[in-house]
């Protein structure tokens, strides 16, 4: 159990250290608690992992999914630290609450009575956008990129051999990123809450915003073509303007509890 703070207590910068550390060693501990499970059930996850791309490879060749045997190895080590690697992630994920109650314990000593609140709304809103960002790329994103990558293969006549490794960042990097993109709403709801940003200031640089979302979309989704850019760029646009939303309805509130 945590202790509870003083509002009148100033953490000086050693105990701000040592509480960074605390949170640390717990994130730590429940993402190996949740990987003694993950790993137990490792061959199932992989099924689940690689089954967005068999599903697209299976529509793309008119062919039964059960019929496709795409994968291939060079290393003998390759799939144990792969399961393992992707064990690891899958950690990670199913311990996504615990690891944001904790970001919220860090943060919570800066913050005024009423403000510590906000506890639990935090750890469910960040874990939602969070998991519902990774549930958005598997259902979706997957099905584009697959769809896009195997009609290339299949145009230019190419028989899939694919590795392991290589999936497995395609398939990791997209999700987290993805995940990661759902929780900019949560960043803009705290920017708005410090007066750092309006809604005002987004909608009048939102042409500014595009430029940036797309240069780092073209830089960072997966897949190295276009149509990945520009799918991606679409989810950060509409992303940013529900982010507006949430700014708008933020300040208000802090208007009513500070007027001046």
């Amino acid at each position: 159990m945590d202790q509870p703070e003083s509002t009148s207590h100033q953490m000086t910068f050693w105990e701000h250290l040592n509480e960074l550390r605390l949170r640390i060693m717990r994130v730590l501990l429940g993402v190996v608690v949740a990987f003694a499970l993950t790993y137990a059930y490792r061959f199932k996850i992989w099924y689940w992992a690689q089954l967005p791309f068999l599903e697209a490879m299976a529509r793309q060749l008119k062919v039964p999914m059960e019929k496709l045997e795409p994968w291939a190895f060079t290393s003998l080590t390759e799939p144990f630290f792969s399961l393992m690697r992707l064990s690891l992630w899958a950690a990670a994920f199913l311990a996504a609450p615990w690891v944001f109650y904790q970001l919220w314990a860090f943060i919570r000593p800066g913050l005024h009575d009423r403000e510590r609140r906000f506890a639990i709304p935090f750890v469910l809103v960040t874990s939602a956008c969070f998991i519902g960002g990774c549930a958005f790329a598997y259902k979706y994103a997957f099905q584009f990129l697959g769809d896009i990558l195997f009609e290339e293969a299949r145009n230019a006549g190419l028989r899939a051999n694919l590795h392991i490794e290589d999936y497995l960042d395609l398939f990791l990097g997209t999700t987290l990123m993805t995940g990661a993109m759902f929780e900019l709403p949560v960043l803009f709801f705290f920017l708005g809450k410090l007066k750092l940003i309006t809604a005002k200031t987004m909608l009048k640089f939102w042409r500014h915003a595009t430029v940036g979302i797309v240069v780092v979309s073209a830089l960072f989704t997966p897949g190295d073509i276009f149509a990945t850019t520009v799918f991606f760029s679409l989810i950060l646009l509409a992303l940013y303007f529900v982010s507006v939303l949430v700014v708008w309805v933020a300040q208000p509130r802090q208007v009513m509890v500070d007027p001046e």
